[in-house]
């Protein structure tokens, strides 16, 4: 077995998805409530036998790939003007309505729909904290969302916002890049969540931290590439030379 083209293969393997991660983070640096991604790896050791030398065993240590896990930072809270715009300033969830069922997003960038429904960018609509969703009547001209997720014109009450959190929320699966399942996950109520209207969350990426990180991240693969280019020349060199002890 060739133990070291195994090893830089898998050192390899380590740095091309490190570099994807860290480029799907610059591309959403501006994405409103996206968290920044971290690859998690692990050294994964197998026992050899020992061909050389005295007998036994010796570790042989690979690289793994485990997991990723987001960044729970909270993103900078912009001001917009837009009534319809909605950050959370703590932890929570907005809730919306999808084909799929249920999702949760911290991106509040939400807008009047169809039935005047308040929607996201994807045609979602927002859900109230009976689950269903929020609508505004046309002579509803003035809205005002408070901090606790209450949503009134000057007609009345439309009804409150519903903010969840998770226990675990690295256990979430992403769906694009602003909506997560909950995959089992239990929703609990924030019963005091903390609502700005007019502004927006924005991404935690921090751009020049993600560059450095990627240009570091790409100088090592070109080290591992350059380590497997010249381990596979001392290999064909070695069977060229067998080849010609053996002619």
């Amino acid at each position: 077995m060739d133990n070291p083209g195994y090893i830089i293969l898998s050192r390899l393997a380590l740095q091309n998805r490190a570099t994807q991660v860290l480029a799907h983070n610059v591309a959403n640096a501006d994405t409103p409530g996206f968290r920044a991604l971290r690859p998690v790896f692990a050294e994964y050791v197998a026992r050899q036998n020992q061909v050389d030398g005295p007998a036994g065993a010796r570790p042989v240590a690979f690289v793994q790939d485990r997991a990723t896990w987001r960044e729970t930072d909270q993103g900078p809270i912009q001001s917009t003007g837009n009534p319809l715009d909605l950050a959370i300033n703590g932890e929570g969830f907005f809730a919306v309505e999808t084909p799929r069922g249920e999702r949760f997003t911290r991106a509040g960038r939400f807008s009047l729909g169809e039935g005047g429904r308040i929607v996201d960018m994807e045609g979602h609509p927002l859900l109230n904290t009976d689950g269903a969703p929020i609508a505004v009547a046309p002579n509803d001209s003035r809205i005002e969302v408070l901090g606790d997720g209450t949503i009134r014109s000057e007609n009345g009450t439309l009804g409150r916002v519903r903010i969840v959190r998770f226990d675990n929320v690295q256990n979430l699966r992403a769906e694009g890049d602003r909506l997560f399942d909950p995959a089992g996950e239990e929703a609990r109520a924030v019963d005091r969540p903390r609502i700005v209207q007019g502004s927006l969350e924005g991404s935690n990426v921090r751009p020049i931290l993600e560059m450095t990180r990627l240009t570091a991240e790409l100088r090592e693969f070109q080290f591992a590439a350059q380590f497997a280019e010249r381990e596979g020349e001392r290999l064909s060199t070695a069977v060229e030379r067998i080849l010609r002890r053996r002619a």
